[in-house]
């Protein structure tokens, strides 16, 4: 662990640093439990839907081209995967303080939800 002398050589102020941790921290605890709540919601939206499908199908009101329909999610899935932020590095250096603390905030937060 660094000494408070080479904090001061680093130009770091200890009590604005705390203050972006934790405001990160709370920040991301409250969206991580608003996060979990709408995944929950968006979940039980798309499981009714394709239970109604099935049961439509079942009636032979509705045919459903379930290869279709699961290729569409399988797209969806990897074009969001295929994606690269650019200049990351410098955006996670500038931004690391608050993020560490959002981002321990977030999976407390998700967990809780």
């Amino acid at each position: 662990m660094p000494g408070p002398e080479v904090i001061a050589q680093l130009g770091i102020d200890p009590q604005k640093l705390g203050l972006e941790l934790g405001t990160g921290a709370v920040i991301g605890g409250i969206i991580g439990f608003a996060a979990k709540k709408v995944a929950k919601l968006i979940a039980v939206i798309i499981g009714l839907e394709l239970a109604l499908f099935k049961f439509l199908e079942s009636r032979e009101i509705l045919t459903v081209n379930w290869d279709k329909l699961g290729g569409t999610f399988m797209s969806a899935g990897e074009a969001a995967t295929a994606s690269t932020p650019p200049t990351w590095v410098q955006t996670i250096l500038s931004t690391l303080s608050v993020s560490a603390g959002f981002t321990g905030g977030f999976f407390i937060g998700f967990k809780r939800g």
